[in-house]
């Protein structure tokens, strides 16, 4: 019972910044919870600041696009320890993958399972909107926390329904993509990318789990800055509780900019 508790507690912690280490070309924000590349295409790997626990998902919104590159975001799971990095590598792939005991995905409009040898590939269930929460394994993850919103404009609370029921490009500005590993009866892992609250099944199989995992962020070409979107699993943080209040007595979220708050709680009310 008290391994169960300890594990609950630990799925339950939020993911809430990017580590101190990263690439030469990023720059995180004072929360580190936001990076943006600020020159050229490459140099844009992020690590979070701790290593995942097992169902612990990382979740990123694509905030900012970059015309006239080609490629574009790319996240997974790395056993190395940021500072123990001699240099941040240039890029994810092929670079830290290289490295060995790191597995990395592009973000692209369509991704495939990978199959055991000899499976066949079942056809993706897709949750449908209106499902509170994400089933992966053992793990059940709030849904409404995974999916991309608008961000607020003139008339951006009249089509907020519209975009709880029509999931954005995996590439979206506001598109919203999470890494996780789910523990499996061998005592390995296996690492499920999100997108937009569906689950892509397993991308990479047999991770090992004898050493801590961190989540890999690459803000790579056409995508320049993505932010750190904290996910809660089990009671809501005081911050939700009073975004939930705010929200209840405002007309549409336009009216936020006119209440004497700290603008993070502003943006943390209209954003989300």
């Amino acid at each position: 019972l008290k391994i169960a508790a300890a594990a609950m507690a630990a799925r339950c912690r939020l993911a809430t910044s990017f580590h101190r280490i990263h690439g030469a070309n990023v720059q995180l924000d004072a929360s580190r919870m936001r990076a943006t590349r600020v020159e050229s295409f490459a140099n844009g790997l992020c690590f979070s600041q701790e290593p995942l626990a097992p169902g612990q998902i990382f979740l990123v919104e694509i905030e900012e696009k970059e015309k006239g590159w080609c490629g574009h975001l790319r996240v997974g799971l790395t056993a190395h320890d940021p500072q123990s990095l001699e240099v941040v590598p240039e890029y994810s792939l092929p670079d830290l993958v290289n490295l060995g005991d790191t597995w990395v995905f592009a973000i692209t409009r369509s991704h495939n399972r990978v199959q055991l040898d000899g499976e066949e590939a079942p056809a993706r269930a897709r949750c449908p909107p209106w499902e509170p929460f994400l089933l992966i394994e053992q793990v059940r993850i709030p849904r409404d926390a995974l999916v991309g919103r608008s961000r607020p404009g003139r008339y951006s609370h009249i089509l907020d329904e519209l975009y709880r029921t029509n999931v954005l490009p995996a590439t979206a500005r506001r598109s919203r993509i999470g890494v996780l590993y789910a523990l499996q009866p061998d005592g390995t892992a296996d690492m499920h990318i999100i997108i937009n609250g569906e689950d892509m099944g397993p991308s990479a199989r047999r991770l090992p789990t004898t050493r801590p995992l961190y989540a890999v962020v690459d803000v790579f070409a056409s995508t320049k800055s993505v932010r750190v979107i904290p996910v809660e699993y089990g009671l809501p943080s005081l911050q939700t509780l009073c975004r939930l209040v705010i929200q209840k007595h405002i007309i549409h979220r336009l009216a936020i900019d006119g209440l004497d708050l700290p603008p993070p709680l502003k943006s943390f009310c209209k954003h989300e």
